[in-house]
């Protein structure tokens, strides 16, 4: 295995915030840099992309010039509350945005000005092609540049010729180096990380200033996010309400009048304000900027928030076998002895024969013999008179000769083709059921080695079989369960593998996976991600080769490993930095969770508007009308204190519902009914019994402030 090949454990991404900083405003150096751009965020030319704050921060400057023109204490409240409301709607979404700022800041650490070994006449050999030095800023697409041991690469690009070790812990936080070599789909290098070995000639594949680190900073920090098209949707109800309850609220001061209860535009703007949805509308894109920020903090980088809002609604996943669901690496699964064969006897002839054979399957059969048949691990200095003999690629086979003088042992181990081969040159004749065992191994999806034995002992020479190892591409611990989890979330799990169908159906029983495509070819994918999405389901998979580039592009949500070809990092959506197949379950979880939190918080909005109903309008025309005194259930001391109390309550619920807008409502699996059920009863029913208890207790305070009672 390369370090290329690893899978890394999760990482803690650059300038990833510390875990005060996840609970927004629970770390005051945050809100301190935060709190300078939610202030520049009032300026008319933002707030207007956000109707329903637009109208809070109109109605501010409403109130003050009123309160400019006709001084009272009730006024000046008022006034200061509304532009409060609007700082802490900003604020939201400064803080959500400065989490991403601080990646950033050590994003544009790793992206240094360097300069590039610009090579001209390439293609060709090295050594036909002159070179000069350039800045890397005026590199183009399709130049070649040589880097060599201990330079920055330049530029992101594919490697053309050699293989190197490189440093990525600058984009992935990972301190292990990686395996990139020409060919294959493991080539892509990116601009700002460090060759350690050797040398390699590096085609540039980005325009100065389109660099991976570029979009990186410009994607974290949500200068590129665009509204997702559920957010602009929501933005439409929610800038349609809002007019409804303006023109409601513009209409009633006639009625009003003629009731001889005219009101003030102090109150009229804070009724408008008190029943606009101003608490989603204040955190709704927080609320998106977090969602894409939870995916940088477990290293995946989103192109757009369209894609993580696409993975909280995937019906399909398509998930390759190799890596993902099963380890990659085959395993030591039985020990399956002929007839006449001791099972330890011949766990014992594999162990002894598997000491010098460093392959993740050598390894794997000494610790099955130690852990299955107490038999401990031994090692080469560990036996005199032994000669080991290593696995090569051509023999197929590894092994060991003991002779302590009167007896001579050899043992082999391998691809059965091989050891059978190696037998029958000694005079040995492989009983018939070694065909049965290895047949058998082979339609369950397994690979099976066989074990064999040479003796010379006491003038007898005997040569035989003594059975077989089956190896199989063991399946990760923990899978099944979460593929259930997935099926209780309504999502549909396809296992993509090029072993043949009974093997692919062998792992997919075991795994649970819902269904198998085997064989499978990228012509094979593209069909089949279409064939899903012309049934109207969203898809979801992985890849990281140019062959993967075309199923990635089709799919809803594409995930590109960052081990992969720059082809399939462009034709994805989302890349994982870490280059971890499994981490696409995570996603789904997250775009859920987004989905979760908006519809939530959606939820406790409108709730909230319907109490404050209760609070305001019994307040303006108990006067006029005694009836709708009935109607002030929470008992508020006064018109004054009913109105600011209800105001001062509109503001505080941002400041308290910001840390859920950046942490997300907690996702559990569960049906859409059962979701939807949850959000009723807790955040419908919360968010209807919290105003009237923050409200009156906001009320019990300000009755003794001059002016408002």
């Amino acid at each position: 295995m390369t370090p290329g090949d690893r899978q890394p454990p999760p990482a803690q991404p650059p300038g990833r915030p510390s875990p005060n900083a996840s609970s927004g405003l629970l770390d005051p150096r945050l809100l301190t840099r935060s709190l300078p751009t939610a202030l520049r965020k009032l300026d008319p030319r933002v707030m207007y992309r956000n109707p329903v704050m637009f109208v809070v921060e109109v109605g501010a400057a409403l109130t003050t010039t009123t309160a400019i023109r006709n001084p009272g204490v009730f006024a000046w409240v008022i006034t200061a509350w509304l532009w409060l409301t609007a700082v802490f709607a900003n604020l939201a979404e400064a803080v959500a945005e400065g989490r991403g700022k601080a990646q950033a800041d050590t994003l544009r650490r790793a992206k240094t000005e360097t300069t590039a070994r610009r090579l001209t006449g390439w293609p060709g050999t090295e050594g036909d092609a002159a070179e000069e030095q350039v800045p890397a800023a005026k590199l183009r697409l399709g130049d070649h540049v040589v880097v060599e041991a201990g330079q920055v690469i330049p530029g992101d690009g594919d490697v053309v010729e050699g293989i190197a070790s490189v440093d990525e812990s600058a984009i992935t936080g990972e301190s292990a180096p990686v395996i990139r070599e020409s060919g294959g789909d493991r080539c892509a290098v990116t601009g700002g990380t460090k060759v350690l070995s050797d040398r390699i000639v590096v085609k540039i594949t980005s325009r100065p200033g389109e660099t991976f680190i570029d979009r990186m900073i410009a994607l974290v920090e949500g200068a590129a996010r665009s509204k997702t098209p559920n957010e602009i949707a929501l933005n439409i109800l929610l800038a349609s309400l809002t007019i409804v309850f303006l023109i409601a609220v513009v209409t009633l001061q006639p009625f009003a009048a003629y009731a001889g209860a005219e009101q003030p535009i102090v109150v009229l703007v804070a009724l408008t304000v008190a029943l606009i949805p101003t608490t989603i509308g204040a955190l709704l894109s927080a609320i998106g900027i977090a969602g894409m920020d939870r995916l940088v903090q477990r290293n995946v980088l989103a192109m757009s928030g369209r894609a993580v809002e696409a993975a909280g609604d995937v019906n399909t996943l398509l998930l390759d076998k190799t890596g993902t669901i099963t380890l990659g690496n085959r395993q030591a699964a039985a020990f399956l002895p002929v007839q006449g064969v001791d099972v330890a006897e011949l766990a014992d002839a594999a162990q002894l024969s598997s000491i010098a054979d460093e392959t993740p399957e050598g390894r794997s059969i000494v610790v099955l013999a130690k852990e299955r048949h107490a038999l401990r691990g031994r090692e080469e200095g560990e036996l005199a008179h032994a000669s080991f003999v290593p696995f090569t690629a051509e023999t197929r086979m590894s092994g060991v000769d003991l002779d302590d003088g009167q007896e001579r042992r050899f043992l082999r181990k391998g691809a059965a083709t091989s050891v059978m081969g190696w037998v029958r040159q000694a005079g040995g004749r492989p009983t018939a059921d070694v065909g049965g065992i290895v047949d058998g191994v082979s339609a369950s999806g397994g690979t099976p080695l066989v074990v064999g034995e040479v003796l010379h002992s006491q003038g007898r020479h005997t040569a035989r079989v003594l059975g077989a190892v089956h190896l199989k591409d063991v399946v990760k611990a923990g899978m099944r369960d979460r593929f259930d989890e997935l099926r209780r979330m309504g999502i549909r799990t396809v296992m993509i593998t090029g072993d043949n169908p009974l093997t692919a159906k062998a792992i997919a029983d075991e795994a649970g996976v819902d269904d198998f495509l085997a064989e499978a070819t990228p012509e094979d994918k593209l069909r089949l991600i279409r064939r899903e999405q012309a049934g109207g389901k969203l898809v979801a998979m992985t890849g990281d080769g140019t062959n993967d580039a075309p199923a990635l592009a089709q799919a809803d949500v594409g995930v590109a490993m960052n081990t992969g070809t720059s082809a399939a990092k462009e034709a994805g959506n989302m890349v994982d930095l870490d280059s971890n197949p499994t981490k696409l379950i995570e996603i789904v979880a997250i775009g859920k969770q987004l989905l979760i939190t908006r519809g939530a918080l959606t939820t406790f909005s409108i709730a909230n508007d319907v109490a404050k109903y209760f609070a305001i309008i019994p307040a303006m025309f108990a006067t006029v009308y005694p009836g709708l005194d009935t109607l002030n259930i929470m008992r508020l001391h006064s018109p004054t204190s009913a109105i600011t109390s209800a105001i001062v309550f509109n503001a505080l619920i941002i400041v308290a519902l910001i840390p859920l807008a950046l942490r997300g409502v907690r996702y559990r699996p569960a049906s859409a009914s059962q979701l939807l059920s949850r959000n009723i009863w807790l955040y419908g029913v919360g968010g209807l019994v919290a105003p009237f208890i923050g409200i009156k207790l906001i009320d019990l305070l300000v009755r003794f402030i001059p002016g408002l009672h």
